[in-house]
């Protein structure tokens, strides 16, 4: 625990991530120890919430780090860290559903609706026993939701990326990216409202 809080510590003071990726690159193993704890938690919830399959997303989440260790003698700070990081977990997210449900990836629909509240986490402590039901109703509204849209709205939601980022990491427009974010949570919004209203009858 010291160990790990020290590290993040250095990290917070020794630089950007992008200053420690080409630290790492240079030789510093050290650095790369920095990188991965600060953002191992992130990233593999990044997967394991799309697939919902443990160990394939341990897989790509371990894929995703060898392809950062392969890439660093080539890294150039273009854009930030985490952009970048999650650019190559997403190009592994793709091939993997491409094989699996190809139809989603193209799936696009536009709207203007604002961003719901999505309620808490479920078994928070405090959390009432209806808002725990209805964070249970949220994941599985999250699991139907189209590929693309899931994906916008994790990395908006849990991750914390803004549009603009989330535009960069999927190689898509802001206006895309701004379309799917807003569908998602309309959809999410619609679906736990559905299922709530059909649990009550």
């Amino acid at each position: 625990m010291q160990l790990s809080m020290a590290l993040a510590n250095a990290a917070d003071s020794g630089g950007s991530d992008e200053q420690l990726m080409l630290d790492y690159a240079a030789g510093d193993s050290g650095a790369f120890e920095q990188l991965y704890l600060k953002h191992k938690g992130p990233l593999y919830r990044y997967f394991v919430r799309q697939i919902g399959d443990r160990p394939l997303a341990e897989d790509l989440y371990q894929e995703t780090w060898s392809r950062v260790i392969k890439a660093a003698a080539g890294y150039q700070p273009q854009a930030k860290f985490t952009t970048w990081l999650y650019r190559i977990a997403h190009n592994l997210l793709v091939d993997h559903v491409r094989a699996v449900k190809p139809v989603d990836l193209f799936t696009e629909v536009q709207t203007d609706n604002d961003s719901p509240d999505i309620g808490a986490d479920e078994g928070e402590p405090g959390v009432s026993l209806e808002e725990e039901q209805k964070a249970g109703l949220l994941k599985e509204c999250v699991s139907l939701l189209p590929q693309v849209q899931k994906e916008a709205f994790l990395l908006n939601c849990e991750t914390g990326f803004p549009a603009r980022v989330i535009a960069e990491i999927v190689g898509v427009s802001l206006e895309a990216s701004k379309s799917r974010i807003r569908y998602a949570y309309q959809s999410l919004k619609e679906c736990v409202a559905s299922k709530w209203e059909a649990s009550r009858e």
